[in-house]
Formats: structure tokens, C-alpha cells, sequence
């Protein structure tokens, strides 16, 4: 084959970086999949949506401004299910997980419980109810989850800044963190996921970092500083594990508007999204959740919807 001239060589290499740089090498500019969400107060429309989950038949639940619960589709079809917590006056829940057994477990953040509800919203359990800071009572509740063992666990800050462990009925079994900046102190967890090594992946959001720890509370790892560039982070409000034989873990930045997708030992593979309005674009985001495909659904909290990407 005759090779190009020196000039046209250039040419070329130029044209090829051009289409690099607005597709995102890395993920960045690329558009997504799916854009869906209208503002509104209507079923099936969203207000500012603070937190998403979805299950182990790709149901998905988002809960937004208004305070409803709202089911969808992984395609964001309306269910035609949604519910609120028992009072919201105060201030509407900031967390959503879905358990092994399909139920809806809301981080009732305000009134210091944690919610188990069906997957059409019929209230099952109800963990806490009472302010307090003692081990065993709950605070200001940012996220919980449960385990294959049917344990909870639920984050908290403000005046406490700590996770704690309750059994299957609820009843309290420990608690770990204290606020601050060391290994194993917290500013204001946002979000957490579990991984497929059993251990706890926490969005300690103000210190700018993930911590890891088992489910007994012990420090295993920590990863990520203050910053804009791969592997640094500015304020993660939430954390997700893709399935797979190589299981990512993705993080949304609500100071950064994207998502960056790391190994579990904190490598950064690479991010997507930057700040605005268009698709592919991200304001405040709050959180992300993945579907048994293994791709990223974005709660754009200020955009009013939800981002689909396969990153």
C-alpha cells in the first residue's frame, strides 16, 4: 500500500483526534443511551430526584423533591406504583436500596427510621422512629441497605457521623466512625453499595474519598483526593457495582456532574458527563444505580430526569 504523503499524514492525524476529542476518549462526550424525565408533579413525573435503586428484575424506584416514591421501568416507563413515607413536612427521604427479596428500603433521613416497604408500597418494618445519638438510635440517615443475610445497615451525619448494624428484626448489633478526616472517619456519607467481595463501598463525600470496610466495620482500603482529574473526586454523593466477571465500581460526583468508573481497588478507568443541560450533560447529580445489564442510570437531580449510559 502507498503510504500517505507527510501532509495528508497530518491531515489525517489531525481529523482523527478532532472525532476523538468530541466523541470522549473516555467516556466523557460520548451521548447516552436514553434520556427520560419530564419536571412535574404528576404520576410519573419527577421534582429535583434525590436518590434511585433498582432490583434484581431491573424495577426501578426513584424518590425526588416531592417526597414520592415512584416505580419504573429500566426503561423509564411509569409503573403506575408510587407512595410517600408516613410524614415528609420535615424534610423527604435521601436513599433508596432494593433488597434480595424485591422490597424497597427508604432512608427516611428526617424522621430518623429506616423504611422496608413491598414493591407496591405497602409498609413491612419500620427500623428507629426516635432521634438520638446513643449506639442503637439513628440521626439524620443519608443511605441503608441490606445483606444476603438479611442485615441492615444505615449511614448517618450531622451531629453523628457513623454506620451502624442492625440484625434482620432490627435490632441493633454496632456501629463504627466518628467525624473527621482520618482512615475510618467520615464527612457526611452520602451514599453506599455493597461489592461482590462482601465488603462496604462508602461515599465519604466532604473528605472527597471512597472508604472500604468489611460488614463488622473494619478499615480495609481508601482511595481518591480532592480534584477534577482521574481518580480524584469532588464530592461523591453515591456508589454502584456493575455485575460481571469484572466488576466495576461507579461513582457520581455532584461537584464534578459526571461519573467515573474505577476497579475496586480504586483505579480510575475513566468518566463521563461534564456540566450543563444537554444530553450527555449533568447538573447536581445525586445518584446512580445499576441494571442486571450492567448499565448506569443517573439521577440528573437538577436536570429533573434520568440519564441511561453503557459505560
Amino acid at each position: 500500500m502507498t503510504p500517505w504523503p507527510i501532509k495528508f499524514r497530518w491531515q489525517r492525524f489531525a481529523i482523527v483526534a478532532l472525532l476523538a476529542a468530541l466523541a470522549g476518549c473516555n467516556g466523557s462526550g460520548s451521548s447516552p443511551e436514553l434520556v427520560w424525565g419530564k419536571r412535574g408533579v404528576q404520576p410519573g413525573q419527577l421534582v429535583k430526584p434525590r436518590a434511585i435503586a433498582i432490583g434484581p428484575d431491573d424495577r426501578m424506584y426513584l424518590v425526588d423533591w416531592t417526597a414520592r416514591i415512584q416505580a419504573f421501568d429500566r426503561h423509564g416507563k411509569y409503573l403506575n406504583v408510587q407512595w410517600t413515607p408516613p410524614d415528609f413536612r420535615n424534610g423527604r427521604p435521601s436513599g433508596l436500596s432494593v433488597d434480595a427479596k424485591h422490597n424497597v428500603i427508604v432512608s427516611d433521613s428526617h424522621y430518623h427510621a429506616v423504611r422496608v416497604y413491598s414493591p407496591e408500597g405497602k409498609l413491612l418494618q419500620t427500623i428507629g422512629g426516635e432521634p438520638g445519638t446513643e449506639p442503637g438510635q439513628l440521626g439524620y440517615i443519608s443511605d441503608a441497605l441490606r445483606d444476603e443475610a438479611g442485615n441492615f445497615y444505615a449511614s448517618e451525619f450531622g451531629e453523628i457521623q457513623r454506620i451502624s448494624k442492625f440484625d434482620p428484626d432490627g435490632k441493633f448489633l454496632k456501629c463504627w466512625g466518628t467525624g473527621g478526616t482520618e482512615q475510618g472517619q467520615f464527612a457526611r456519607i452520602r451514599g453506599m453499595t455493597l461489592g461482590p467481595d462482601k465488603h462496604l463501598y462508602v461515599a465519604d463525600a466532604c473528605n472527597h474519598r471512597i472508604q472500604v470496610f468489611t460488614t463488622d466495620g473494619e478499615f480495609v482500603r481508601t482511595f481518591g483526593t480532592p480534584g477534577d482529574k482521574l481518580g480524584e473526586f469532588s464530592y461523591p454523593y453515591d456508589v454502584a457495582i456493575a455485575p460481571g466477571r469484572t466488576p466495576y465500581l461507579y461513582v457520581v460526583e455532584f461537584g464534578n456532574c459526571r461519573v467515573q468508573k474505577l476497579t475496586l481497588d480504586g483505579k480510575s478507568i475513566g468518566t463521563w458527563g461534564t456540566a450543563g443541560r444537554a444530553p450527555g450533560q449533568l447538573s447536581s447529580p445525586w445518584a446512580l444505580a445499576v441494571d442486571s445489564r450492567g448499565r448506569i442510570h443517573i439521577a440528573d437531580s437538577e436536570n429533573d430526569r434520568v440519564q441511561r449510559i453503557d459505560f
